[in-house]
This record gives structure tokens, C-alpha cells and sequence, in this order.
């Protein structure tokens, strides 16, 4: 596991609350200002790291992974917007479009707090735990009772479902379980790995150099993943793959791996799609 922040793409999408964006954004950077500065919220991404990283030494699961899926959640849900794909989440609840945004940020937020009960079966640990933070955070944000109940079935919905077990409903949702799965670099994958082991998921994660979204010529979004070594399609395969069919957004994205050599520095030595 690597301590720095993963090394990002020239051209890579990230998303910066200052840009402009094609969806309205003021909402979501209030949350991200507001969640940012939540005492509460920082303790739980600290705390769910101890149960998968300490005691069950799998890959990292606290602040700096919830960081990186939050940023590709929504450089994705950006991407996804410019070529003016629909989300329905907030929309069939009566909400507005400035709420998809913020329903994408909590959900990546509040994933994986469920870890602080155990690794095994988290994604259903999280839910009552993210239920009750959403009790106190929404009505601070400024909404009602209505649309604090209608804005956290969503969040729920798409944290659930960033689980594979269960189908997305929503864009939305769609948008976070995609997202958890494009923390993969060097170690970081979502495939758990034995520290120092050699087998196929230790192999293959340490193949990922580089997970770069950018606008794609014929989809939405071209999912580009560099690799030192072509095991690494195992984890672009079993992880990757698998969260983006069902995700209702197969169609949108396409994902590339190229296998490229470091020693030369020849960036294209063999091109896979998935």
C-alpha cells in the first residue's frame, strides 16, 4: 500500500470546485466545505480502516480511498453530464439536478463506514450507520424533512449498491459503484491482496500504474488504465468490469488497458479493450 496520493494522468479528469461545471454546482461544494470540516464524519473514515487494514491487513479502506472514489464519482458524474446523459435518482423523487451531485458525494463519502463493524458484509453495516449521520447532516445542509427523507433513500440506495450483490437503480448509484472500483493503483485495488504475497491479485494489482478518465470519441467516458505488466487485466477484469456491468451505464463508458514498459518508457506496447 502506498501512503502518497495516487499519481494522476496529464489530462486525467478531477473534479475542482471552482471550475465550471455543466450541472449546478453550488450545492455540492457547500457539502463538500460543510463534510470536509465534519469532526464526526473525519473520526468514522479514520476509525474503518482498523478492521480491514490492521486486523485483516487487506488494502486500504479509509480517508485517502474515500478521497479518491469521491474525486472520480464526481469527475465521472461531470464527464457523464457534458455529453448529457440523464440521472434519475433525484428526479423521480420530485428533487432537483443540483441534488444529483450531492447525493453521488455523500454515497462515495459514506460507503464504506460499515468497515468500522467488520470487512465482511460492510456494505450492509453502512447503511444503518450512514442513516443516521444523514439524519443530522441534511437538515445542516439546508434541506427539509421531505427532502431530507427523499435525499437519503438515494444516498442509501447508492451506497448499497456499490456492493456487486445488488443492482443500481439509479445513475447515481451506477456513477459510485463504478467509481469504487477505479481506486486500483498500485496496490490500492479493491481485490484484496496478501502484503507480500505472490499470487494473482497481489501480482495484478501492482501491475496498475495509472487510471485516468477523460471524454471518450464514441462513449461519454473512456475509462484509460496504464499497467506495467498484463496480469494486471485480472483486476481491470474481476473488479472494474464486473461493478460496470449492471451499473446501467455500460453503455457509456468504454475502458482501455494499455500495457506499456517502464525501463523504455514506451508508453504503448499492447492496447486492450474491455
Amino acid at each position: 500500500m502506498e501512503d502518497s496520493a495516487p499519481e494522476r494522468a496529464s489530462g486525467s479528469a478531477t473534479y475542482t470546485p471552482a471550475a465550471d461545471h455543466p450541472f449546478p454546482d453550488a450545492r455540492l461544494n457547500h457539502c463538500i466545505e460543510h463534510v470536509r470540516a465534519d469532526t464526526e464524519i473525519r473520526a468514522f473514515l479514520d476509525a474503518q480502516n482498523v478492521n480491514p487494514v490492521t486486523r485483516k491487513q487487506y488494502n486500504d479502506h479509509g480517508t485517502e480511498h474515500v478521497e479518491i472514489v469521491t474525486d472520480r464519482a464526481l469527475s465521472l458524474y461531470e464527464l457523464l453530464k457534458r455529453d448529457g446523459v440523464g440521472f434519475n435518482g433525484a428526479r423521480d423523487q420530485g428533487l432537483e439536478e443540483a441534488d444529483e451531485p450531492v447525493i453521488i458525494h455523500l454515497a462515495a463519502t459514506l460507503h464504506d463506514i460499515g468497515h468500522i463493524v467488520h470487512r465482511d458484509d460492510h456494505p450492509y453495516y453502512s447503511i444503518p450507520l450512514a442513516n443516521r449521520l444523514l439524519d443530522r447532516l441534511l437538515p445542516e445542509l439546508g434541506y427539509d424533512t421531505n427532502e431530507t427523507v427523499r435525499m437519503k433513500g438515494e444516498i442509501l440506495h447508492a451506497i448499497l449498491c456499490h456492493h456487486t450483490a445488488e443492482q443500481p437503480l439509479t445513475a447515481e448509484a451506477g456513477v459510485v459503484r463504478i467509481a469504487d472500483a477505479l481506486d486500483m493503483e498500485r496496490g490500492r485495488s479493491r481485490i484484496p491482496y496478501e502484503e507480500g504475497g505472490r499470487g494473482i491479485n497481489t501480482l495484478s494489482s501492482q501491475a496498475i500504474k495509472r487510471v485516468s478518465l477523460r471524454p471518450g470519441e464514441d462513449r461519454s467516458v473512456l475509462v484509460e488504465i496504464e499497467m506495467t505488466d498484463a496480469v494486471g487485466v485480472f483486476q481491470v477484469d474481476e473488479l472494474l468490469k464486473a461493478k460496470v456491468e449492471g451499473s446501467s451505464l455500460e453503455a457509456q463508458i468504454r475502458i482501455v488497458a494499455l500495457n506499456i514498459d517502464e525501463e523504455s518508457g514506451q508508453r504503448l506496447v499492447e492496447r486492450i479493450e474491455l
